[in-house]
């Protein structure tokens, strides 16, 4: 039962403690072997006492202090690293005896990169992302209103322009742009036919008033000088 539960737990551990090793360390010879070791973080280690002197492990450097208990011949004792880093350890008994462990980092897991929306042709050749709707900016149709004066293409004469007009193409634009500058002939009539004046047309009632009284008085005055002759 415990081993079928074992191996239902397994896809359940991180990948770091599913792909995690195990190292040997031998005490032999009063001596590390191997002295010096590479393992990834998750690893464990075990150190075999094979001498007939007892040993131990006790570390002088590293992120973590470890200290294993006395071990005599033929015992074992076992240690997982989980920190990243250099460790240097030595035997108590025997201050001679030196080694190094350097335990790796996981490497980070690697990520799909996002997908690119690219098609693919009947000839197997890739084509270029369609840029975004929201990127792509389209400038809105220009409308031009109708002119009300005929415009010398439609009249068939031509409308003298000057040389720097003609010769640059912003006088150009200018000259078809401003409007003519002689009055149409509707605009010269309705200026002709603008009413007058009062004050010029109360000043010649006067005048034709005084002239008639002028005139009334005079004849007056020849009929009585043709009575007294």
């Amino acid at each position: 039962m415990s081993a079928v539960l074992t191996l239902l737990a397994l896809p359940l551990l991180p990948a770091g403690q599913a792909s995690a090793a195990s190292f040997s360390v031998a005490m032999k010879g009063y001596a590390f072997s191997p002295a010096n070791l590479t393992v990834p973080v998750g690893s464990t280690v075990t150190w075999t006492n094979q001498d007939t002197a007892p040993h131990d492990v006790k570390t002088t450097s590293g992120p973590v202090s470890i200290h294993s208990p006395m071990l005599n011949k033929g015992q074992s004792w076992s240690f997982t690293f989980t920190a990243a880093g250099s460790y240097g350890y030595y035997c108590t008994v025997h201050p001679n005896m030196t080694a190094g462990i350097t335990v790796r980092a996981a490497a980070p897991a690697t990520t799909a990169p996002p997908a690119t929306h690219q098609h693919t042709g009947s000839s197997g050749e890739h084509r270029a992302p369609v840029p975004s709707r929201t990127t792509a900016r389209s400038e809105p149709p220009t409308m031009r209103m109708p002119s009300s004066s005929p415009s010398p293409s439609a009249s068939g004469a031509a409308v003298p322009q000057s040389p720097q007009a003609s010769s640059s193409p912003q006088g150009a634009q200018a000259g078809q742009a401003s409007p003519v500058t002689q009055l149409p002939p509707t605009q010269s009539t309705a200026s002709a036919a603008r009413p007058l004046d009062p004050l010029l047309v109360l000043t010649g009632i006067v005048a034709g008033i005084a002239v008639l009284c002028l005139l009334l008085v005079g004849s007056r005055a020849t009929a009585a000088r043709e009575e007294e002759a």
